[in-house]
């Protein structure tokens, strides 16, 4: 026996119904992909964003600068006089700079082996200080310039180019971070940023929404040395139907032909 189904939905309500249900879910919201929204935040109730120094650590790069007025003694402690020209290739400051060995050193000429792991670049500076004097005579003036060679930090999920990168600027705010990698893409969750930060302490690990204008007093706001960001997929990558309203209605109408082509061979059984 041949049956007949009968379908009291009609084609073109089935149509509409897929079509606004696609849109509703499919689409990602233009309110998921603005930074910072919201009221400015008062000044008077800004908090301090990473107050605190950065303490270095194993595989970090220095580079440290001696000038005085008797340029023959500078020149013992100098490693090369192009020491420092990592901000013009990046390779420079791994051969050039003072890199912080896994016992937490650095070699330096004349003085030898100093340890810095756990130290700010400004008591690094003082111990390079208190060793250099006992070769200078209290009538010579020496100046000691100790920074990290750029801010190291990598870039993982959903942006345009993930991978290691290098800004060479004292201070790196998350968005400039992930504008250095391309920037999030469409399927990107600017609401779900986590950054895992290594301390001398442990490994930490933060969550932060970019699109609320309260990111700003985040502690992760501006990135340290040394670390992961990892932007979130959307739930849209994985369901495959479409970013955009172009995408979303070509998507629709693909399903909507299967599901006419379906109903007509069933009605034609």
């Amino acid at each position: 026996m041949i049956h007949t189904y009968n379908f009291s939905i009609p084609m073109r309500n089935l149509f509409f119904l897929l079509f606004l249900l696609g849109f509703l879910s499919s689409c990602v919201p233009n309110k998921n992909l603005i930074y910072l929204q919201g009221k400015p935040v008062p000044s008077d109730k800004i908090k301090k964003i990473n107050n605190t120094p950065y303490r270095l650590q194993v595989d970090d790069v220095l580079v440290i600068d001696i000038k005085s007025t008797n340029p023959d003694l500078v020149a013992l402690f100098k490693k090369t006089d192009i020491a420092g020209n990592g901000g013009q290739n990046q390779a420079g400051g791994y051969f050039f700079g003072y890199s912080v060995d896994r016992h937490g050193n650095i070699r330096v000429p004349k003085i030898g082996e100093v340890n810095v792991l756990g130290y700010t670049e400004r008591e690094v500076r003082e111990k390079i200080e208190s060793k250099i004097s006992e070769y200078f005579t209290e009538d010579t003036n020496f100046f000691v310039t100790v920074k990290l060679d750029g801010i190291r930090y990598t870039v993982m999920g959903e942006v345009a180019s993930p991978g290691p990168k290098v800004l060479y600027q004292n201070r790196i705010s998350i968005i400039e971070a992930i504008t250095n990698a391309g920037d999030i893409t469409l399927v990107g969750n600017r609401k779900n940023v986590q950054v895992l930060r290594f301390t001398p302490t442990g490994t930490e690990k933060y969550e932060i929404d970019l699109t609320k204008i309260d990111a700003i007093d985040s502690e992760v706001f501006y990135i340290k040395p040394n670390d992961y960001i990892n932007v979130m997929p959307l739930k849209q990558k994985s369901w495959g139907t479409g970013t955009t309203g172009l995408q979303t209605l070509t998507t629709i109408v693909s399903v909507f032909t299967l599901v006419t082509s379906t109903i007509l061979i069933v009605r034609g059984l």
